[in-house]
């Protein structure tokens, strides 16, 4: 949802966009200086789904009534310190549809946003659809979880043209950012939990690293310091605020399993466990899936990850699959040198050379998470990648 705040000082603005972001923190939420008279070229097109004029008086609602002819899809709410009944009756007919007393707590205007959002669900028919969520784990270091991690959120993207937040979670050790770009990110989760109580879409934004278009990611914390100011409570909120946004929201998780990992572990709708075929690996990610089944996740949710594969080994996939008692979802080939080559030039691999095995298996991989008509929209180039 899309909120407009026509305002007359930036202290009632926080306040207004402090109790929206609460109550529905998923909401883009914008302020401007308010002008009676010009309230249509303040919206200037811009199409909010709600418009909230602060200090309403009677003098502004010829001009709300002018918007409301103009753009009858905004839903108009009023603060304002008049609530007679002829104020009232002028202002239902002018197109607005909450008046809210100026001296109300904000539980007032929550209760108004809420019966808003409530109209616009029943209009659609449906609440907004929620992004997948998608954790990748190590079965032991060094499995390459964060590289796959990375590259497979900047495929959807780039390839499918989808909306995809990265968020490292690794609080100690996590450089996912680096795997796909040299920039500096503008902020990390650390500073984003330290104003957990002003979270809405704008911010989560604002502290994002956009690697390409429709590409984010959210960096773990750069000071170890910094790290007890993520707190559980926080990573779920911010995860469920993602994947409101995004149609991805894929998640680079440390190796050890904490309160942090196995909050968002709940919550995902599929998890990646990472491994290679050698005994160490085997036996750790054996330990990983019995926990997982433990915690009575379902079967279908977890899906085994090979890296690094290569035929003639002392291993087999089949030897594999009796150890873990469980099946393997995908299998990685070893392309070592482009994926070095990609981690230290800081270039997503696909990117960097998109005919390299790596490349072709995580473009195929995300053909199965991609809806159909994206696929059809897109036939012609998948055909011609996969010809080659």
């Amino acid at each position: 949802m899309k909120i407009k705040v026509l305002h007359n000082n930036s202290a009632r603005f926080e306040f207004i966009r402090r109790a929206a972001a609460e109550k529905n923190p998923a909401a883009e939420i914008s302020g401007s200086v308010f002008a009676g008279g010009a309230m249509p070229a303040v919206i200037n097109g811009s199409a909010p789904d709600v418009l909230i004029v602060d200090e309403a008086t009677r003098g502004c609602l010829d001009a709300i009534e002018s918007l409301s002819l103009v753009s009858p899809g905004i839903d108009i709410v009023l603060i304002s310190a008049d609530t007679s009944a002829e104020f009232l009756m002028h202002a239902m007919r002018s197109g607005v549809r909450e008046v809210v007393p100026s001296n109300a707590s904000h539980d007032a205007l929550q209760a108004a946003l809420t019966r808003l959002s409530q109209k616009r669900i029943k209009q659609t028919g449906s609440a907004a659809p929620e992004g997948k969520v998608f954790a990748f784990l190590s079965c032991k270091g060094g499995s390459g979880a964060t590289f796959l991690a990375a590259n497979f959120a900047y495929v959807l993207a780039t390839e499918y043209g989808k909306r995809v937040a990265l968020i490292d979670l690794n609080l100690q050790f996590g450089d996912a950012a680096m795997f796909v770009s040299e920039s500096h990110p503008p902020s990390n989760l650390a500073e984003l939990s330290q104003q957990i109580h002003r979270l809405d879409a704008s911010l989560l934004a604002a502290s994002m690293l956009e690697v390409a278009p429709n590409f984010f990611v959210l960096a773990a914390p750069d000071n170890p310091d910094h790290l007890t100011d993520v707190q559980r409570e926080h990573i779920d909120t911010i995860v469920r605020l993602a994947r409101l946004h995004y149609d991805f929201v894929v998640l680079d998780l440390p190796r050890s399993l904490n309160g942090v990992s196995l909050q968002v572990l709940d919550v995902a709708d599929m998890i990646f466990p990472v491994m290679q075929l050698t005994l160490p690996f085997v036996r750790d990610g054996k330990r990983l899936l019995t926990i997982f089944r433990s915690l009575d996740y379902p079967r279908s949710k977890i899906k085994v990850i090979v890296n690094r594969y290569e035929k003639g080994g002392e291993f087999t996939l089949d030897d594999l699959e009796k150890a873990i008692d469980g099946r393997i979802a995908y299998v990685v080939p070893n392309s070592y040198r482009a994926a070095a080559a990609s981690v230290n030039l800081g270039i997503p691999i696909a990117k960097a050379n998109r005919n390299d095995p790596i490349s072709k298996f995580l473009i195929e991989m995300g053909r199965e998470f991609v809806p159909e008509e994206t696929l059809a929209a897109n036939g012609g180039w998948f055909s011609r990648i996969f010809s080659r």
